[in-house]
């Protein structure tokens, strides 16, 4: 049967990979924080109102900052303005690539899962044809596969 995916990555590239995530791990190791799903109740993130209402303010503190309230400590506020830029940042290239990690790996799963039922099939017709061994293969096999019925719940609403 036809692959979908190949395997692209050469050893050394793989290799290259875990280390550069290593590092990754290393750096932001006591770095960033790790918020309890408490936590992330408290604090949630700004809606898109809200964060055009900070760039706002940014803004005219960037250009006219006689207007700015001195009761905040603006390198305070500049230095969070541009850590959360870059974490944006970051944070989405990470997403992107764990986005397609994600789906080469299902399309992996899909081809081993393929090759798989080709070999319990196999096997199946070897037992029938009376190969040894495959008796024993195809008992063992037979776990994985459902012979009962689902019968649908008194409260399941089908339509």
């Amino acid at each position: 049967m036809r692959n979908i995916i190949e395997d692209q990555l050469s050893a050394e590239e793989k290799e290259q990979a875990a280390r550069l995530v290593t590092e990754l791990e290393t750096i932001f190791t006591d770095k960033l924080a790790a918020l309890t799903e408490k936590e992330r109740g408290n604090y949630k993130a700004i809606n898109e109102k809200n964060k055009l209402f900070v760039n706002k303010v940014w803004d005219y503190r960037q250009h006219n900052s006689t207007l700015s309230t001195p009761d905040v400590d603006w390198q305070e506020f500049e230095n969070d303005y541009k850590a959360r830029g870059f974490a944006e940042n970051l944070m989405g290239r990470i997403e992107s690539l764990a986005y397609r990690l994600e789906s080469t790996k299902i399309l992996h799963d899909y081809d081993n899962y393929q090759d798989t039922l080709n070999d319990y099939a196999y096997s199946q017709y070897s037992k029938g044809a009376g190969k040894p061994g495959f008796t024993e293969k195809v008992a063992e096999l037979k776990q994985f596969f459902s012979r009962s019925k689902s019968t649908p719940q008194d409260n399941d609403t089908t339509v």
